[in-house]
């Protein structure tokens, strides 16, 4: 979870290649489950647009990119990143608020 300090000068964005009414359907069984509404977009990529501007196709996943997660500075500069290739392994929170919290130094 942000601290209110972070919240404040931090956007999160979620890319995926599903279409935007499959990410919907994702959103809402999220909120069901969770019974809270994600406080971040999910955007579509079914182009790969995103995907291919970074690197992250996966040749061998039919499609489907390499997990990763990005923090960008304001300045658009990647000041961290994790790029998986197994998709079951994904960035903590702790490792991602860190990234943050490093920026503020």
């Amino acid at each position: 979870m942000l601290d209110e300090r972070l919240k404040a000068g931090t956007e999160i964005l979620a890319v995926a290649v599903d279409s935007k009414a499959d990410l919907q359907k994702m959103v809402d069984r999220i909120s069901k489950d969770d019974r809270k509404f994600p406080e971040f977009p999910f955007l579509s990529d079914p182009g790969h647009k995103v995907i291919n501007r970074y690197g992250l196709l996966n040749p061998a996943g039919r499609g489907w990119p390499h997990p990763a997660t990005y923090v960008i500075d304001k300045k658009g500069i990647v000041r961290w990143k994790l790029v998986q290739v197994d998709y079951k392994v994904r960035s903590t929170n702790e490792q991602i608020l860190e990234a943050l919290r490093r920026i503020d130094e």
